[in-house]
């Protein structure tokens, strides 16, 4: 056993996460962590780690496991290079190097030949310990790895705060792997990362020998690198043998089991409580009323599970715009005259085209959106937008304010009634509970549902989206990809998973073809 979770119990406030739920992780499982945005996956994962305490229950690791988390949420500080983060995986080690130079401090000073003999015998074993593990050609490894993910056009020395999304995944995945942990738990590391690593990332995991535990709602990574599902749903944690496709079978014949079961005994309940209201007066029957009533009393009443609601995303269209979109004359993006990220682009966008643009992590997607939308300036060039166009964008990343949920969508729609308010945040498959809480307490999923509310509300005629599957779980997303097929509006979306984008986009722009990096 690697790890035992036993009668864990937690919650936030008066809105309980977990309830008596245990959890084992053997020598070999490869586990799918999967359930509905805000149940609890990376509130679990915070537990294990003991980065937060639970209100009740155990969590008992095996003696000396080592363990290596990436988490969604970890936060880059300013003033870090890429070269500095990887390097941090070896600390342990660095910290052996420092003892041995304070050891060798030591033994210039005047000590007598027993503590010197100690101070030998340490520093012999700590020099050990660094060859053992190659300590001295650190810089080759980094660079190796480095040279894996990408990273090494960047420079070892740029500032991680300097990083998009998806470099920013790919660096703290490659410092994750320099650490070699026994056993790795992986919380959505697919988000923002291009399909080439996602690709990697499946062949490394598929080949790991020792356990994992994965969060996704990339359907078909899930399925082709874990073997055991466990299942987060309504405060309990239910394990399933099989990857996904496998847990669905069972989940929805269980499920179907169980209402069938609720229905007949609602029946017989209906019928023991109709005899005893018709029995129990009368002497002659009144002890079989009561037999009746005893039965009734004892009986093991079946609850179905609560059906937390599910999204109905619709667009809100404004009229018909000119029948160009936009037009790029040249455009050459980023943020350095020096270091361009493009070279000229020559694109042009018409009436009623849904376009996905892809490419690898930093070749500037986001920077093209948002050139395109003017809200950052081009190096050169131009992007000249058309006539009468209504634009909706959702951003890749925005960090929550100190606002509620109703105080979020307030501000953007203040003509709304509170009703038009919550109910406009109901239909995005948000609970009252989640409603009235604050935006930044929210799952990356519940958030990036606030933000599409914000979004569907608005009229428009041209969607411009930046990875705005991500975090989504399967319902939200599957509900995103119809409204958005139904949009008789144009998209230009920028999106990892061809999954989602397939059946929903007629064109697709490679960035690459335009990189400076290609």
């Amino acid at each position: 056993m690697i790890l035992e979770v036993t009668n864990l119990s937690h919650g936030f406030g008066d809105r309980a996460i977990f309830d008596n739920v245990s959890f084992k992780l053997l020598k070999g499982e490869h586990i799918g962590l999967v359930g509905a945005n805000g149940e609890g996956k990376s509130t679990f994962m915070n537990i294990i780690t003991g980065s937060l305490t639970p209100d009740e229950g155990k969590v008992v690791w095996a003696k000396n496991a080592k363990i290596g988390y990436l988490d969604q949420h970890t936060v880059l500080e300013k003033g870090m290079t890429i070269g500095d983060v990887l390097k941090s995986a070896f600390a342990r080690l660095f910290d052996m190097e420092a003892r041995i130079t304070e050891i060798c401090d030591q033994m210039s000073g005047d000590i007598d030949e027993n503590t010197m003999n100690e101070l030998l015998e340490e520093m012999g074993l700590l020099q050990d310990l660094l060859d053992s593990h190659d300590f001295y050609v650190i810089d080759a490894k980094v660079e190796e790895v480095a040279r894996a993910f990408d990273l090494l056009p960047l420079g070892l020395d740029k500032d991680v705060s300097e990083l998009s999304g998806g470099q920013r995944t790919k660096v703290l995945l490659a410092k994750l792997l320099l650490e070699k942990p026994e056993i790795l738990l992986l919380d959505e590391p697919t988000n923002y990362l291009d399909a080439h690593h996602i690709e990697w990332l499946k062949r490394y995991l598929q080949e790991y020998e020792n356990a994992f535990i994965l969060i996704s709602h990339d359907i078909p990574f899930l399925n082709s690198v874990v073997n055991i599902i466990y299942h987060m749903e309504n405060c309990a944690l239910d394990r399933y043998v099989g990857d996904y496709d496998k847990f669905m079978e069972v989940y929805a014949v269980k499920k179907s089991q169980k209402e069938a079961a609720y229905k007949k005994q609602q029946q017989e309940i209906k019928e023991l409580k109709d005899f005893v209201a018709r029995n129990k007066a009368r002497v002659a029957t009144r002890n079989m009323a009561m037999s009746r009533q005893k039965k009734l009393d004892k009986m093991d009443i079946i609850e179905l599970d609560y059906e937390k609601p599910k999204p109905e995303f619709y667009f809100k269209e404004a009229r018909t715009p000119g029948k160009t979109i936009f037009e790029t004359t040249d455009l050459v993006i980023g943020y350095d005259k020096t270091a361009p990220l493009s070279k000229p682009i020559n694109l042009r966008m018409e009436r009623g085209e849904k376009i996905a643009i892809i490419g690898t992590n930093g070749i500037g997607k986001t920077t093209f959106l948002k050139s395109v939308l003017g809200l950052i300036p081009s190096l050169s060039g131009a992007a000249q937008l058309g006539d009468y166009l209504y634009p909706g964008y959702f951003e890749q990343e925005v960090t929550p304010g100190n606002n509620s949920c109703i105080e979020e969508i307030w501000e953007t729609f203040p003509g709304f009634t509170q009703y038009e308010v919550r109910s406009a945040l109901a239909k995005c498959g948000l609970t009252t509970k989640h409603i009235e809480s604050k935006v930044k307490v929210l799952s990356g999923g519940e958030q990036a549902k606030v933000r599409l509310c914000k979004l569907l509300n608005k009229e428009t005629n041209v969607l411009l989206l930046d990875e705005p599957t991500n975090h989504l779980d399967v319902d939200a997303k599957e509900e995103l990809k119809r409204a958005l097929t139904s949009y008789k509006g144009s998209i230009l979306l920028v999106c990892h998973e061809p999954d989602f984008y397939d059946g929903l986009v007629d064109k697709i722009w490679n960035l690459e073809e335009y990189s400076t990096l290609s």
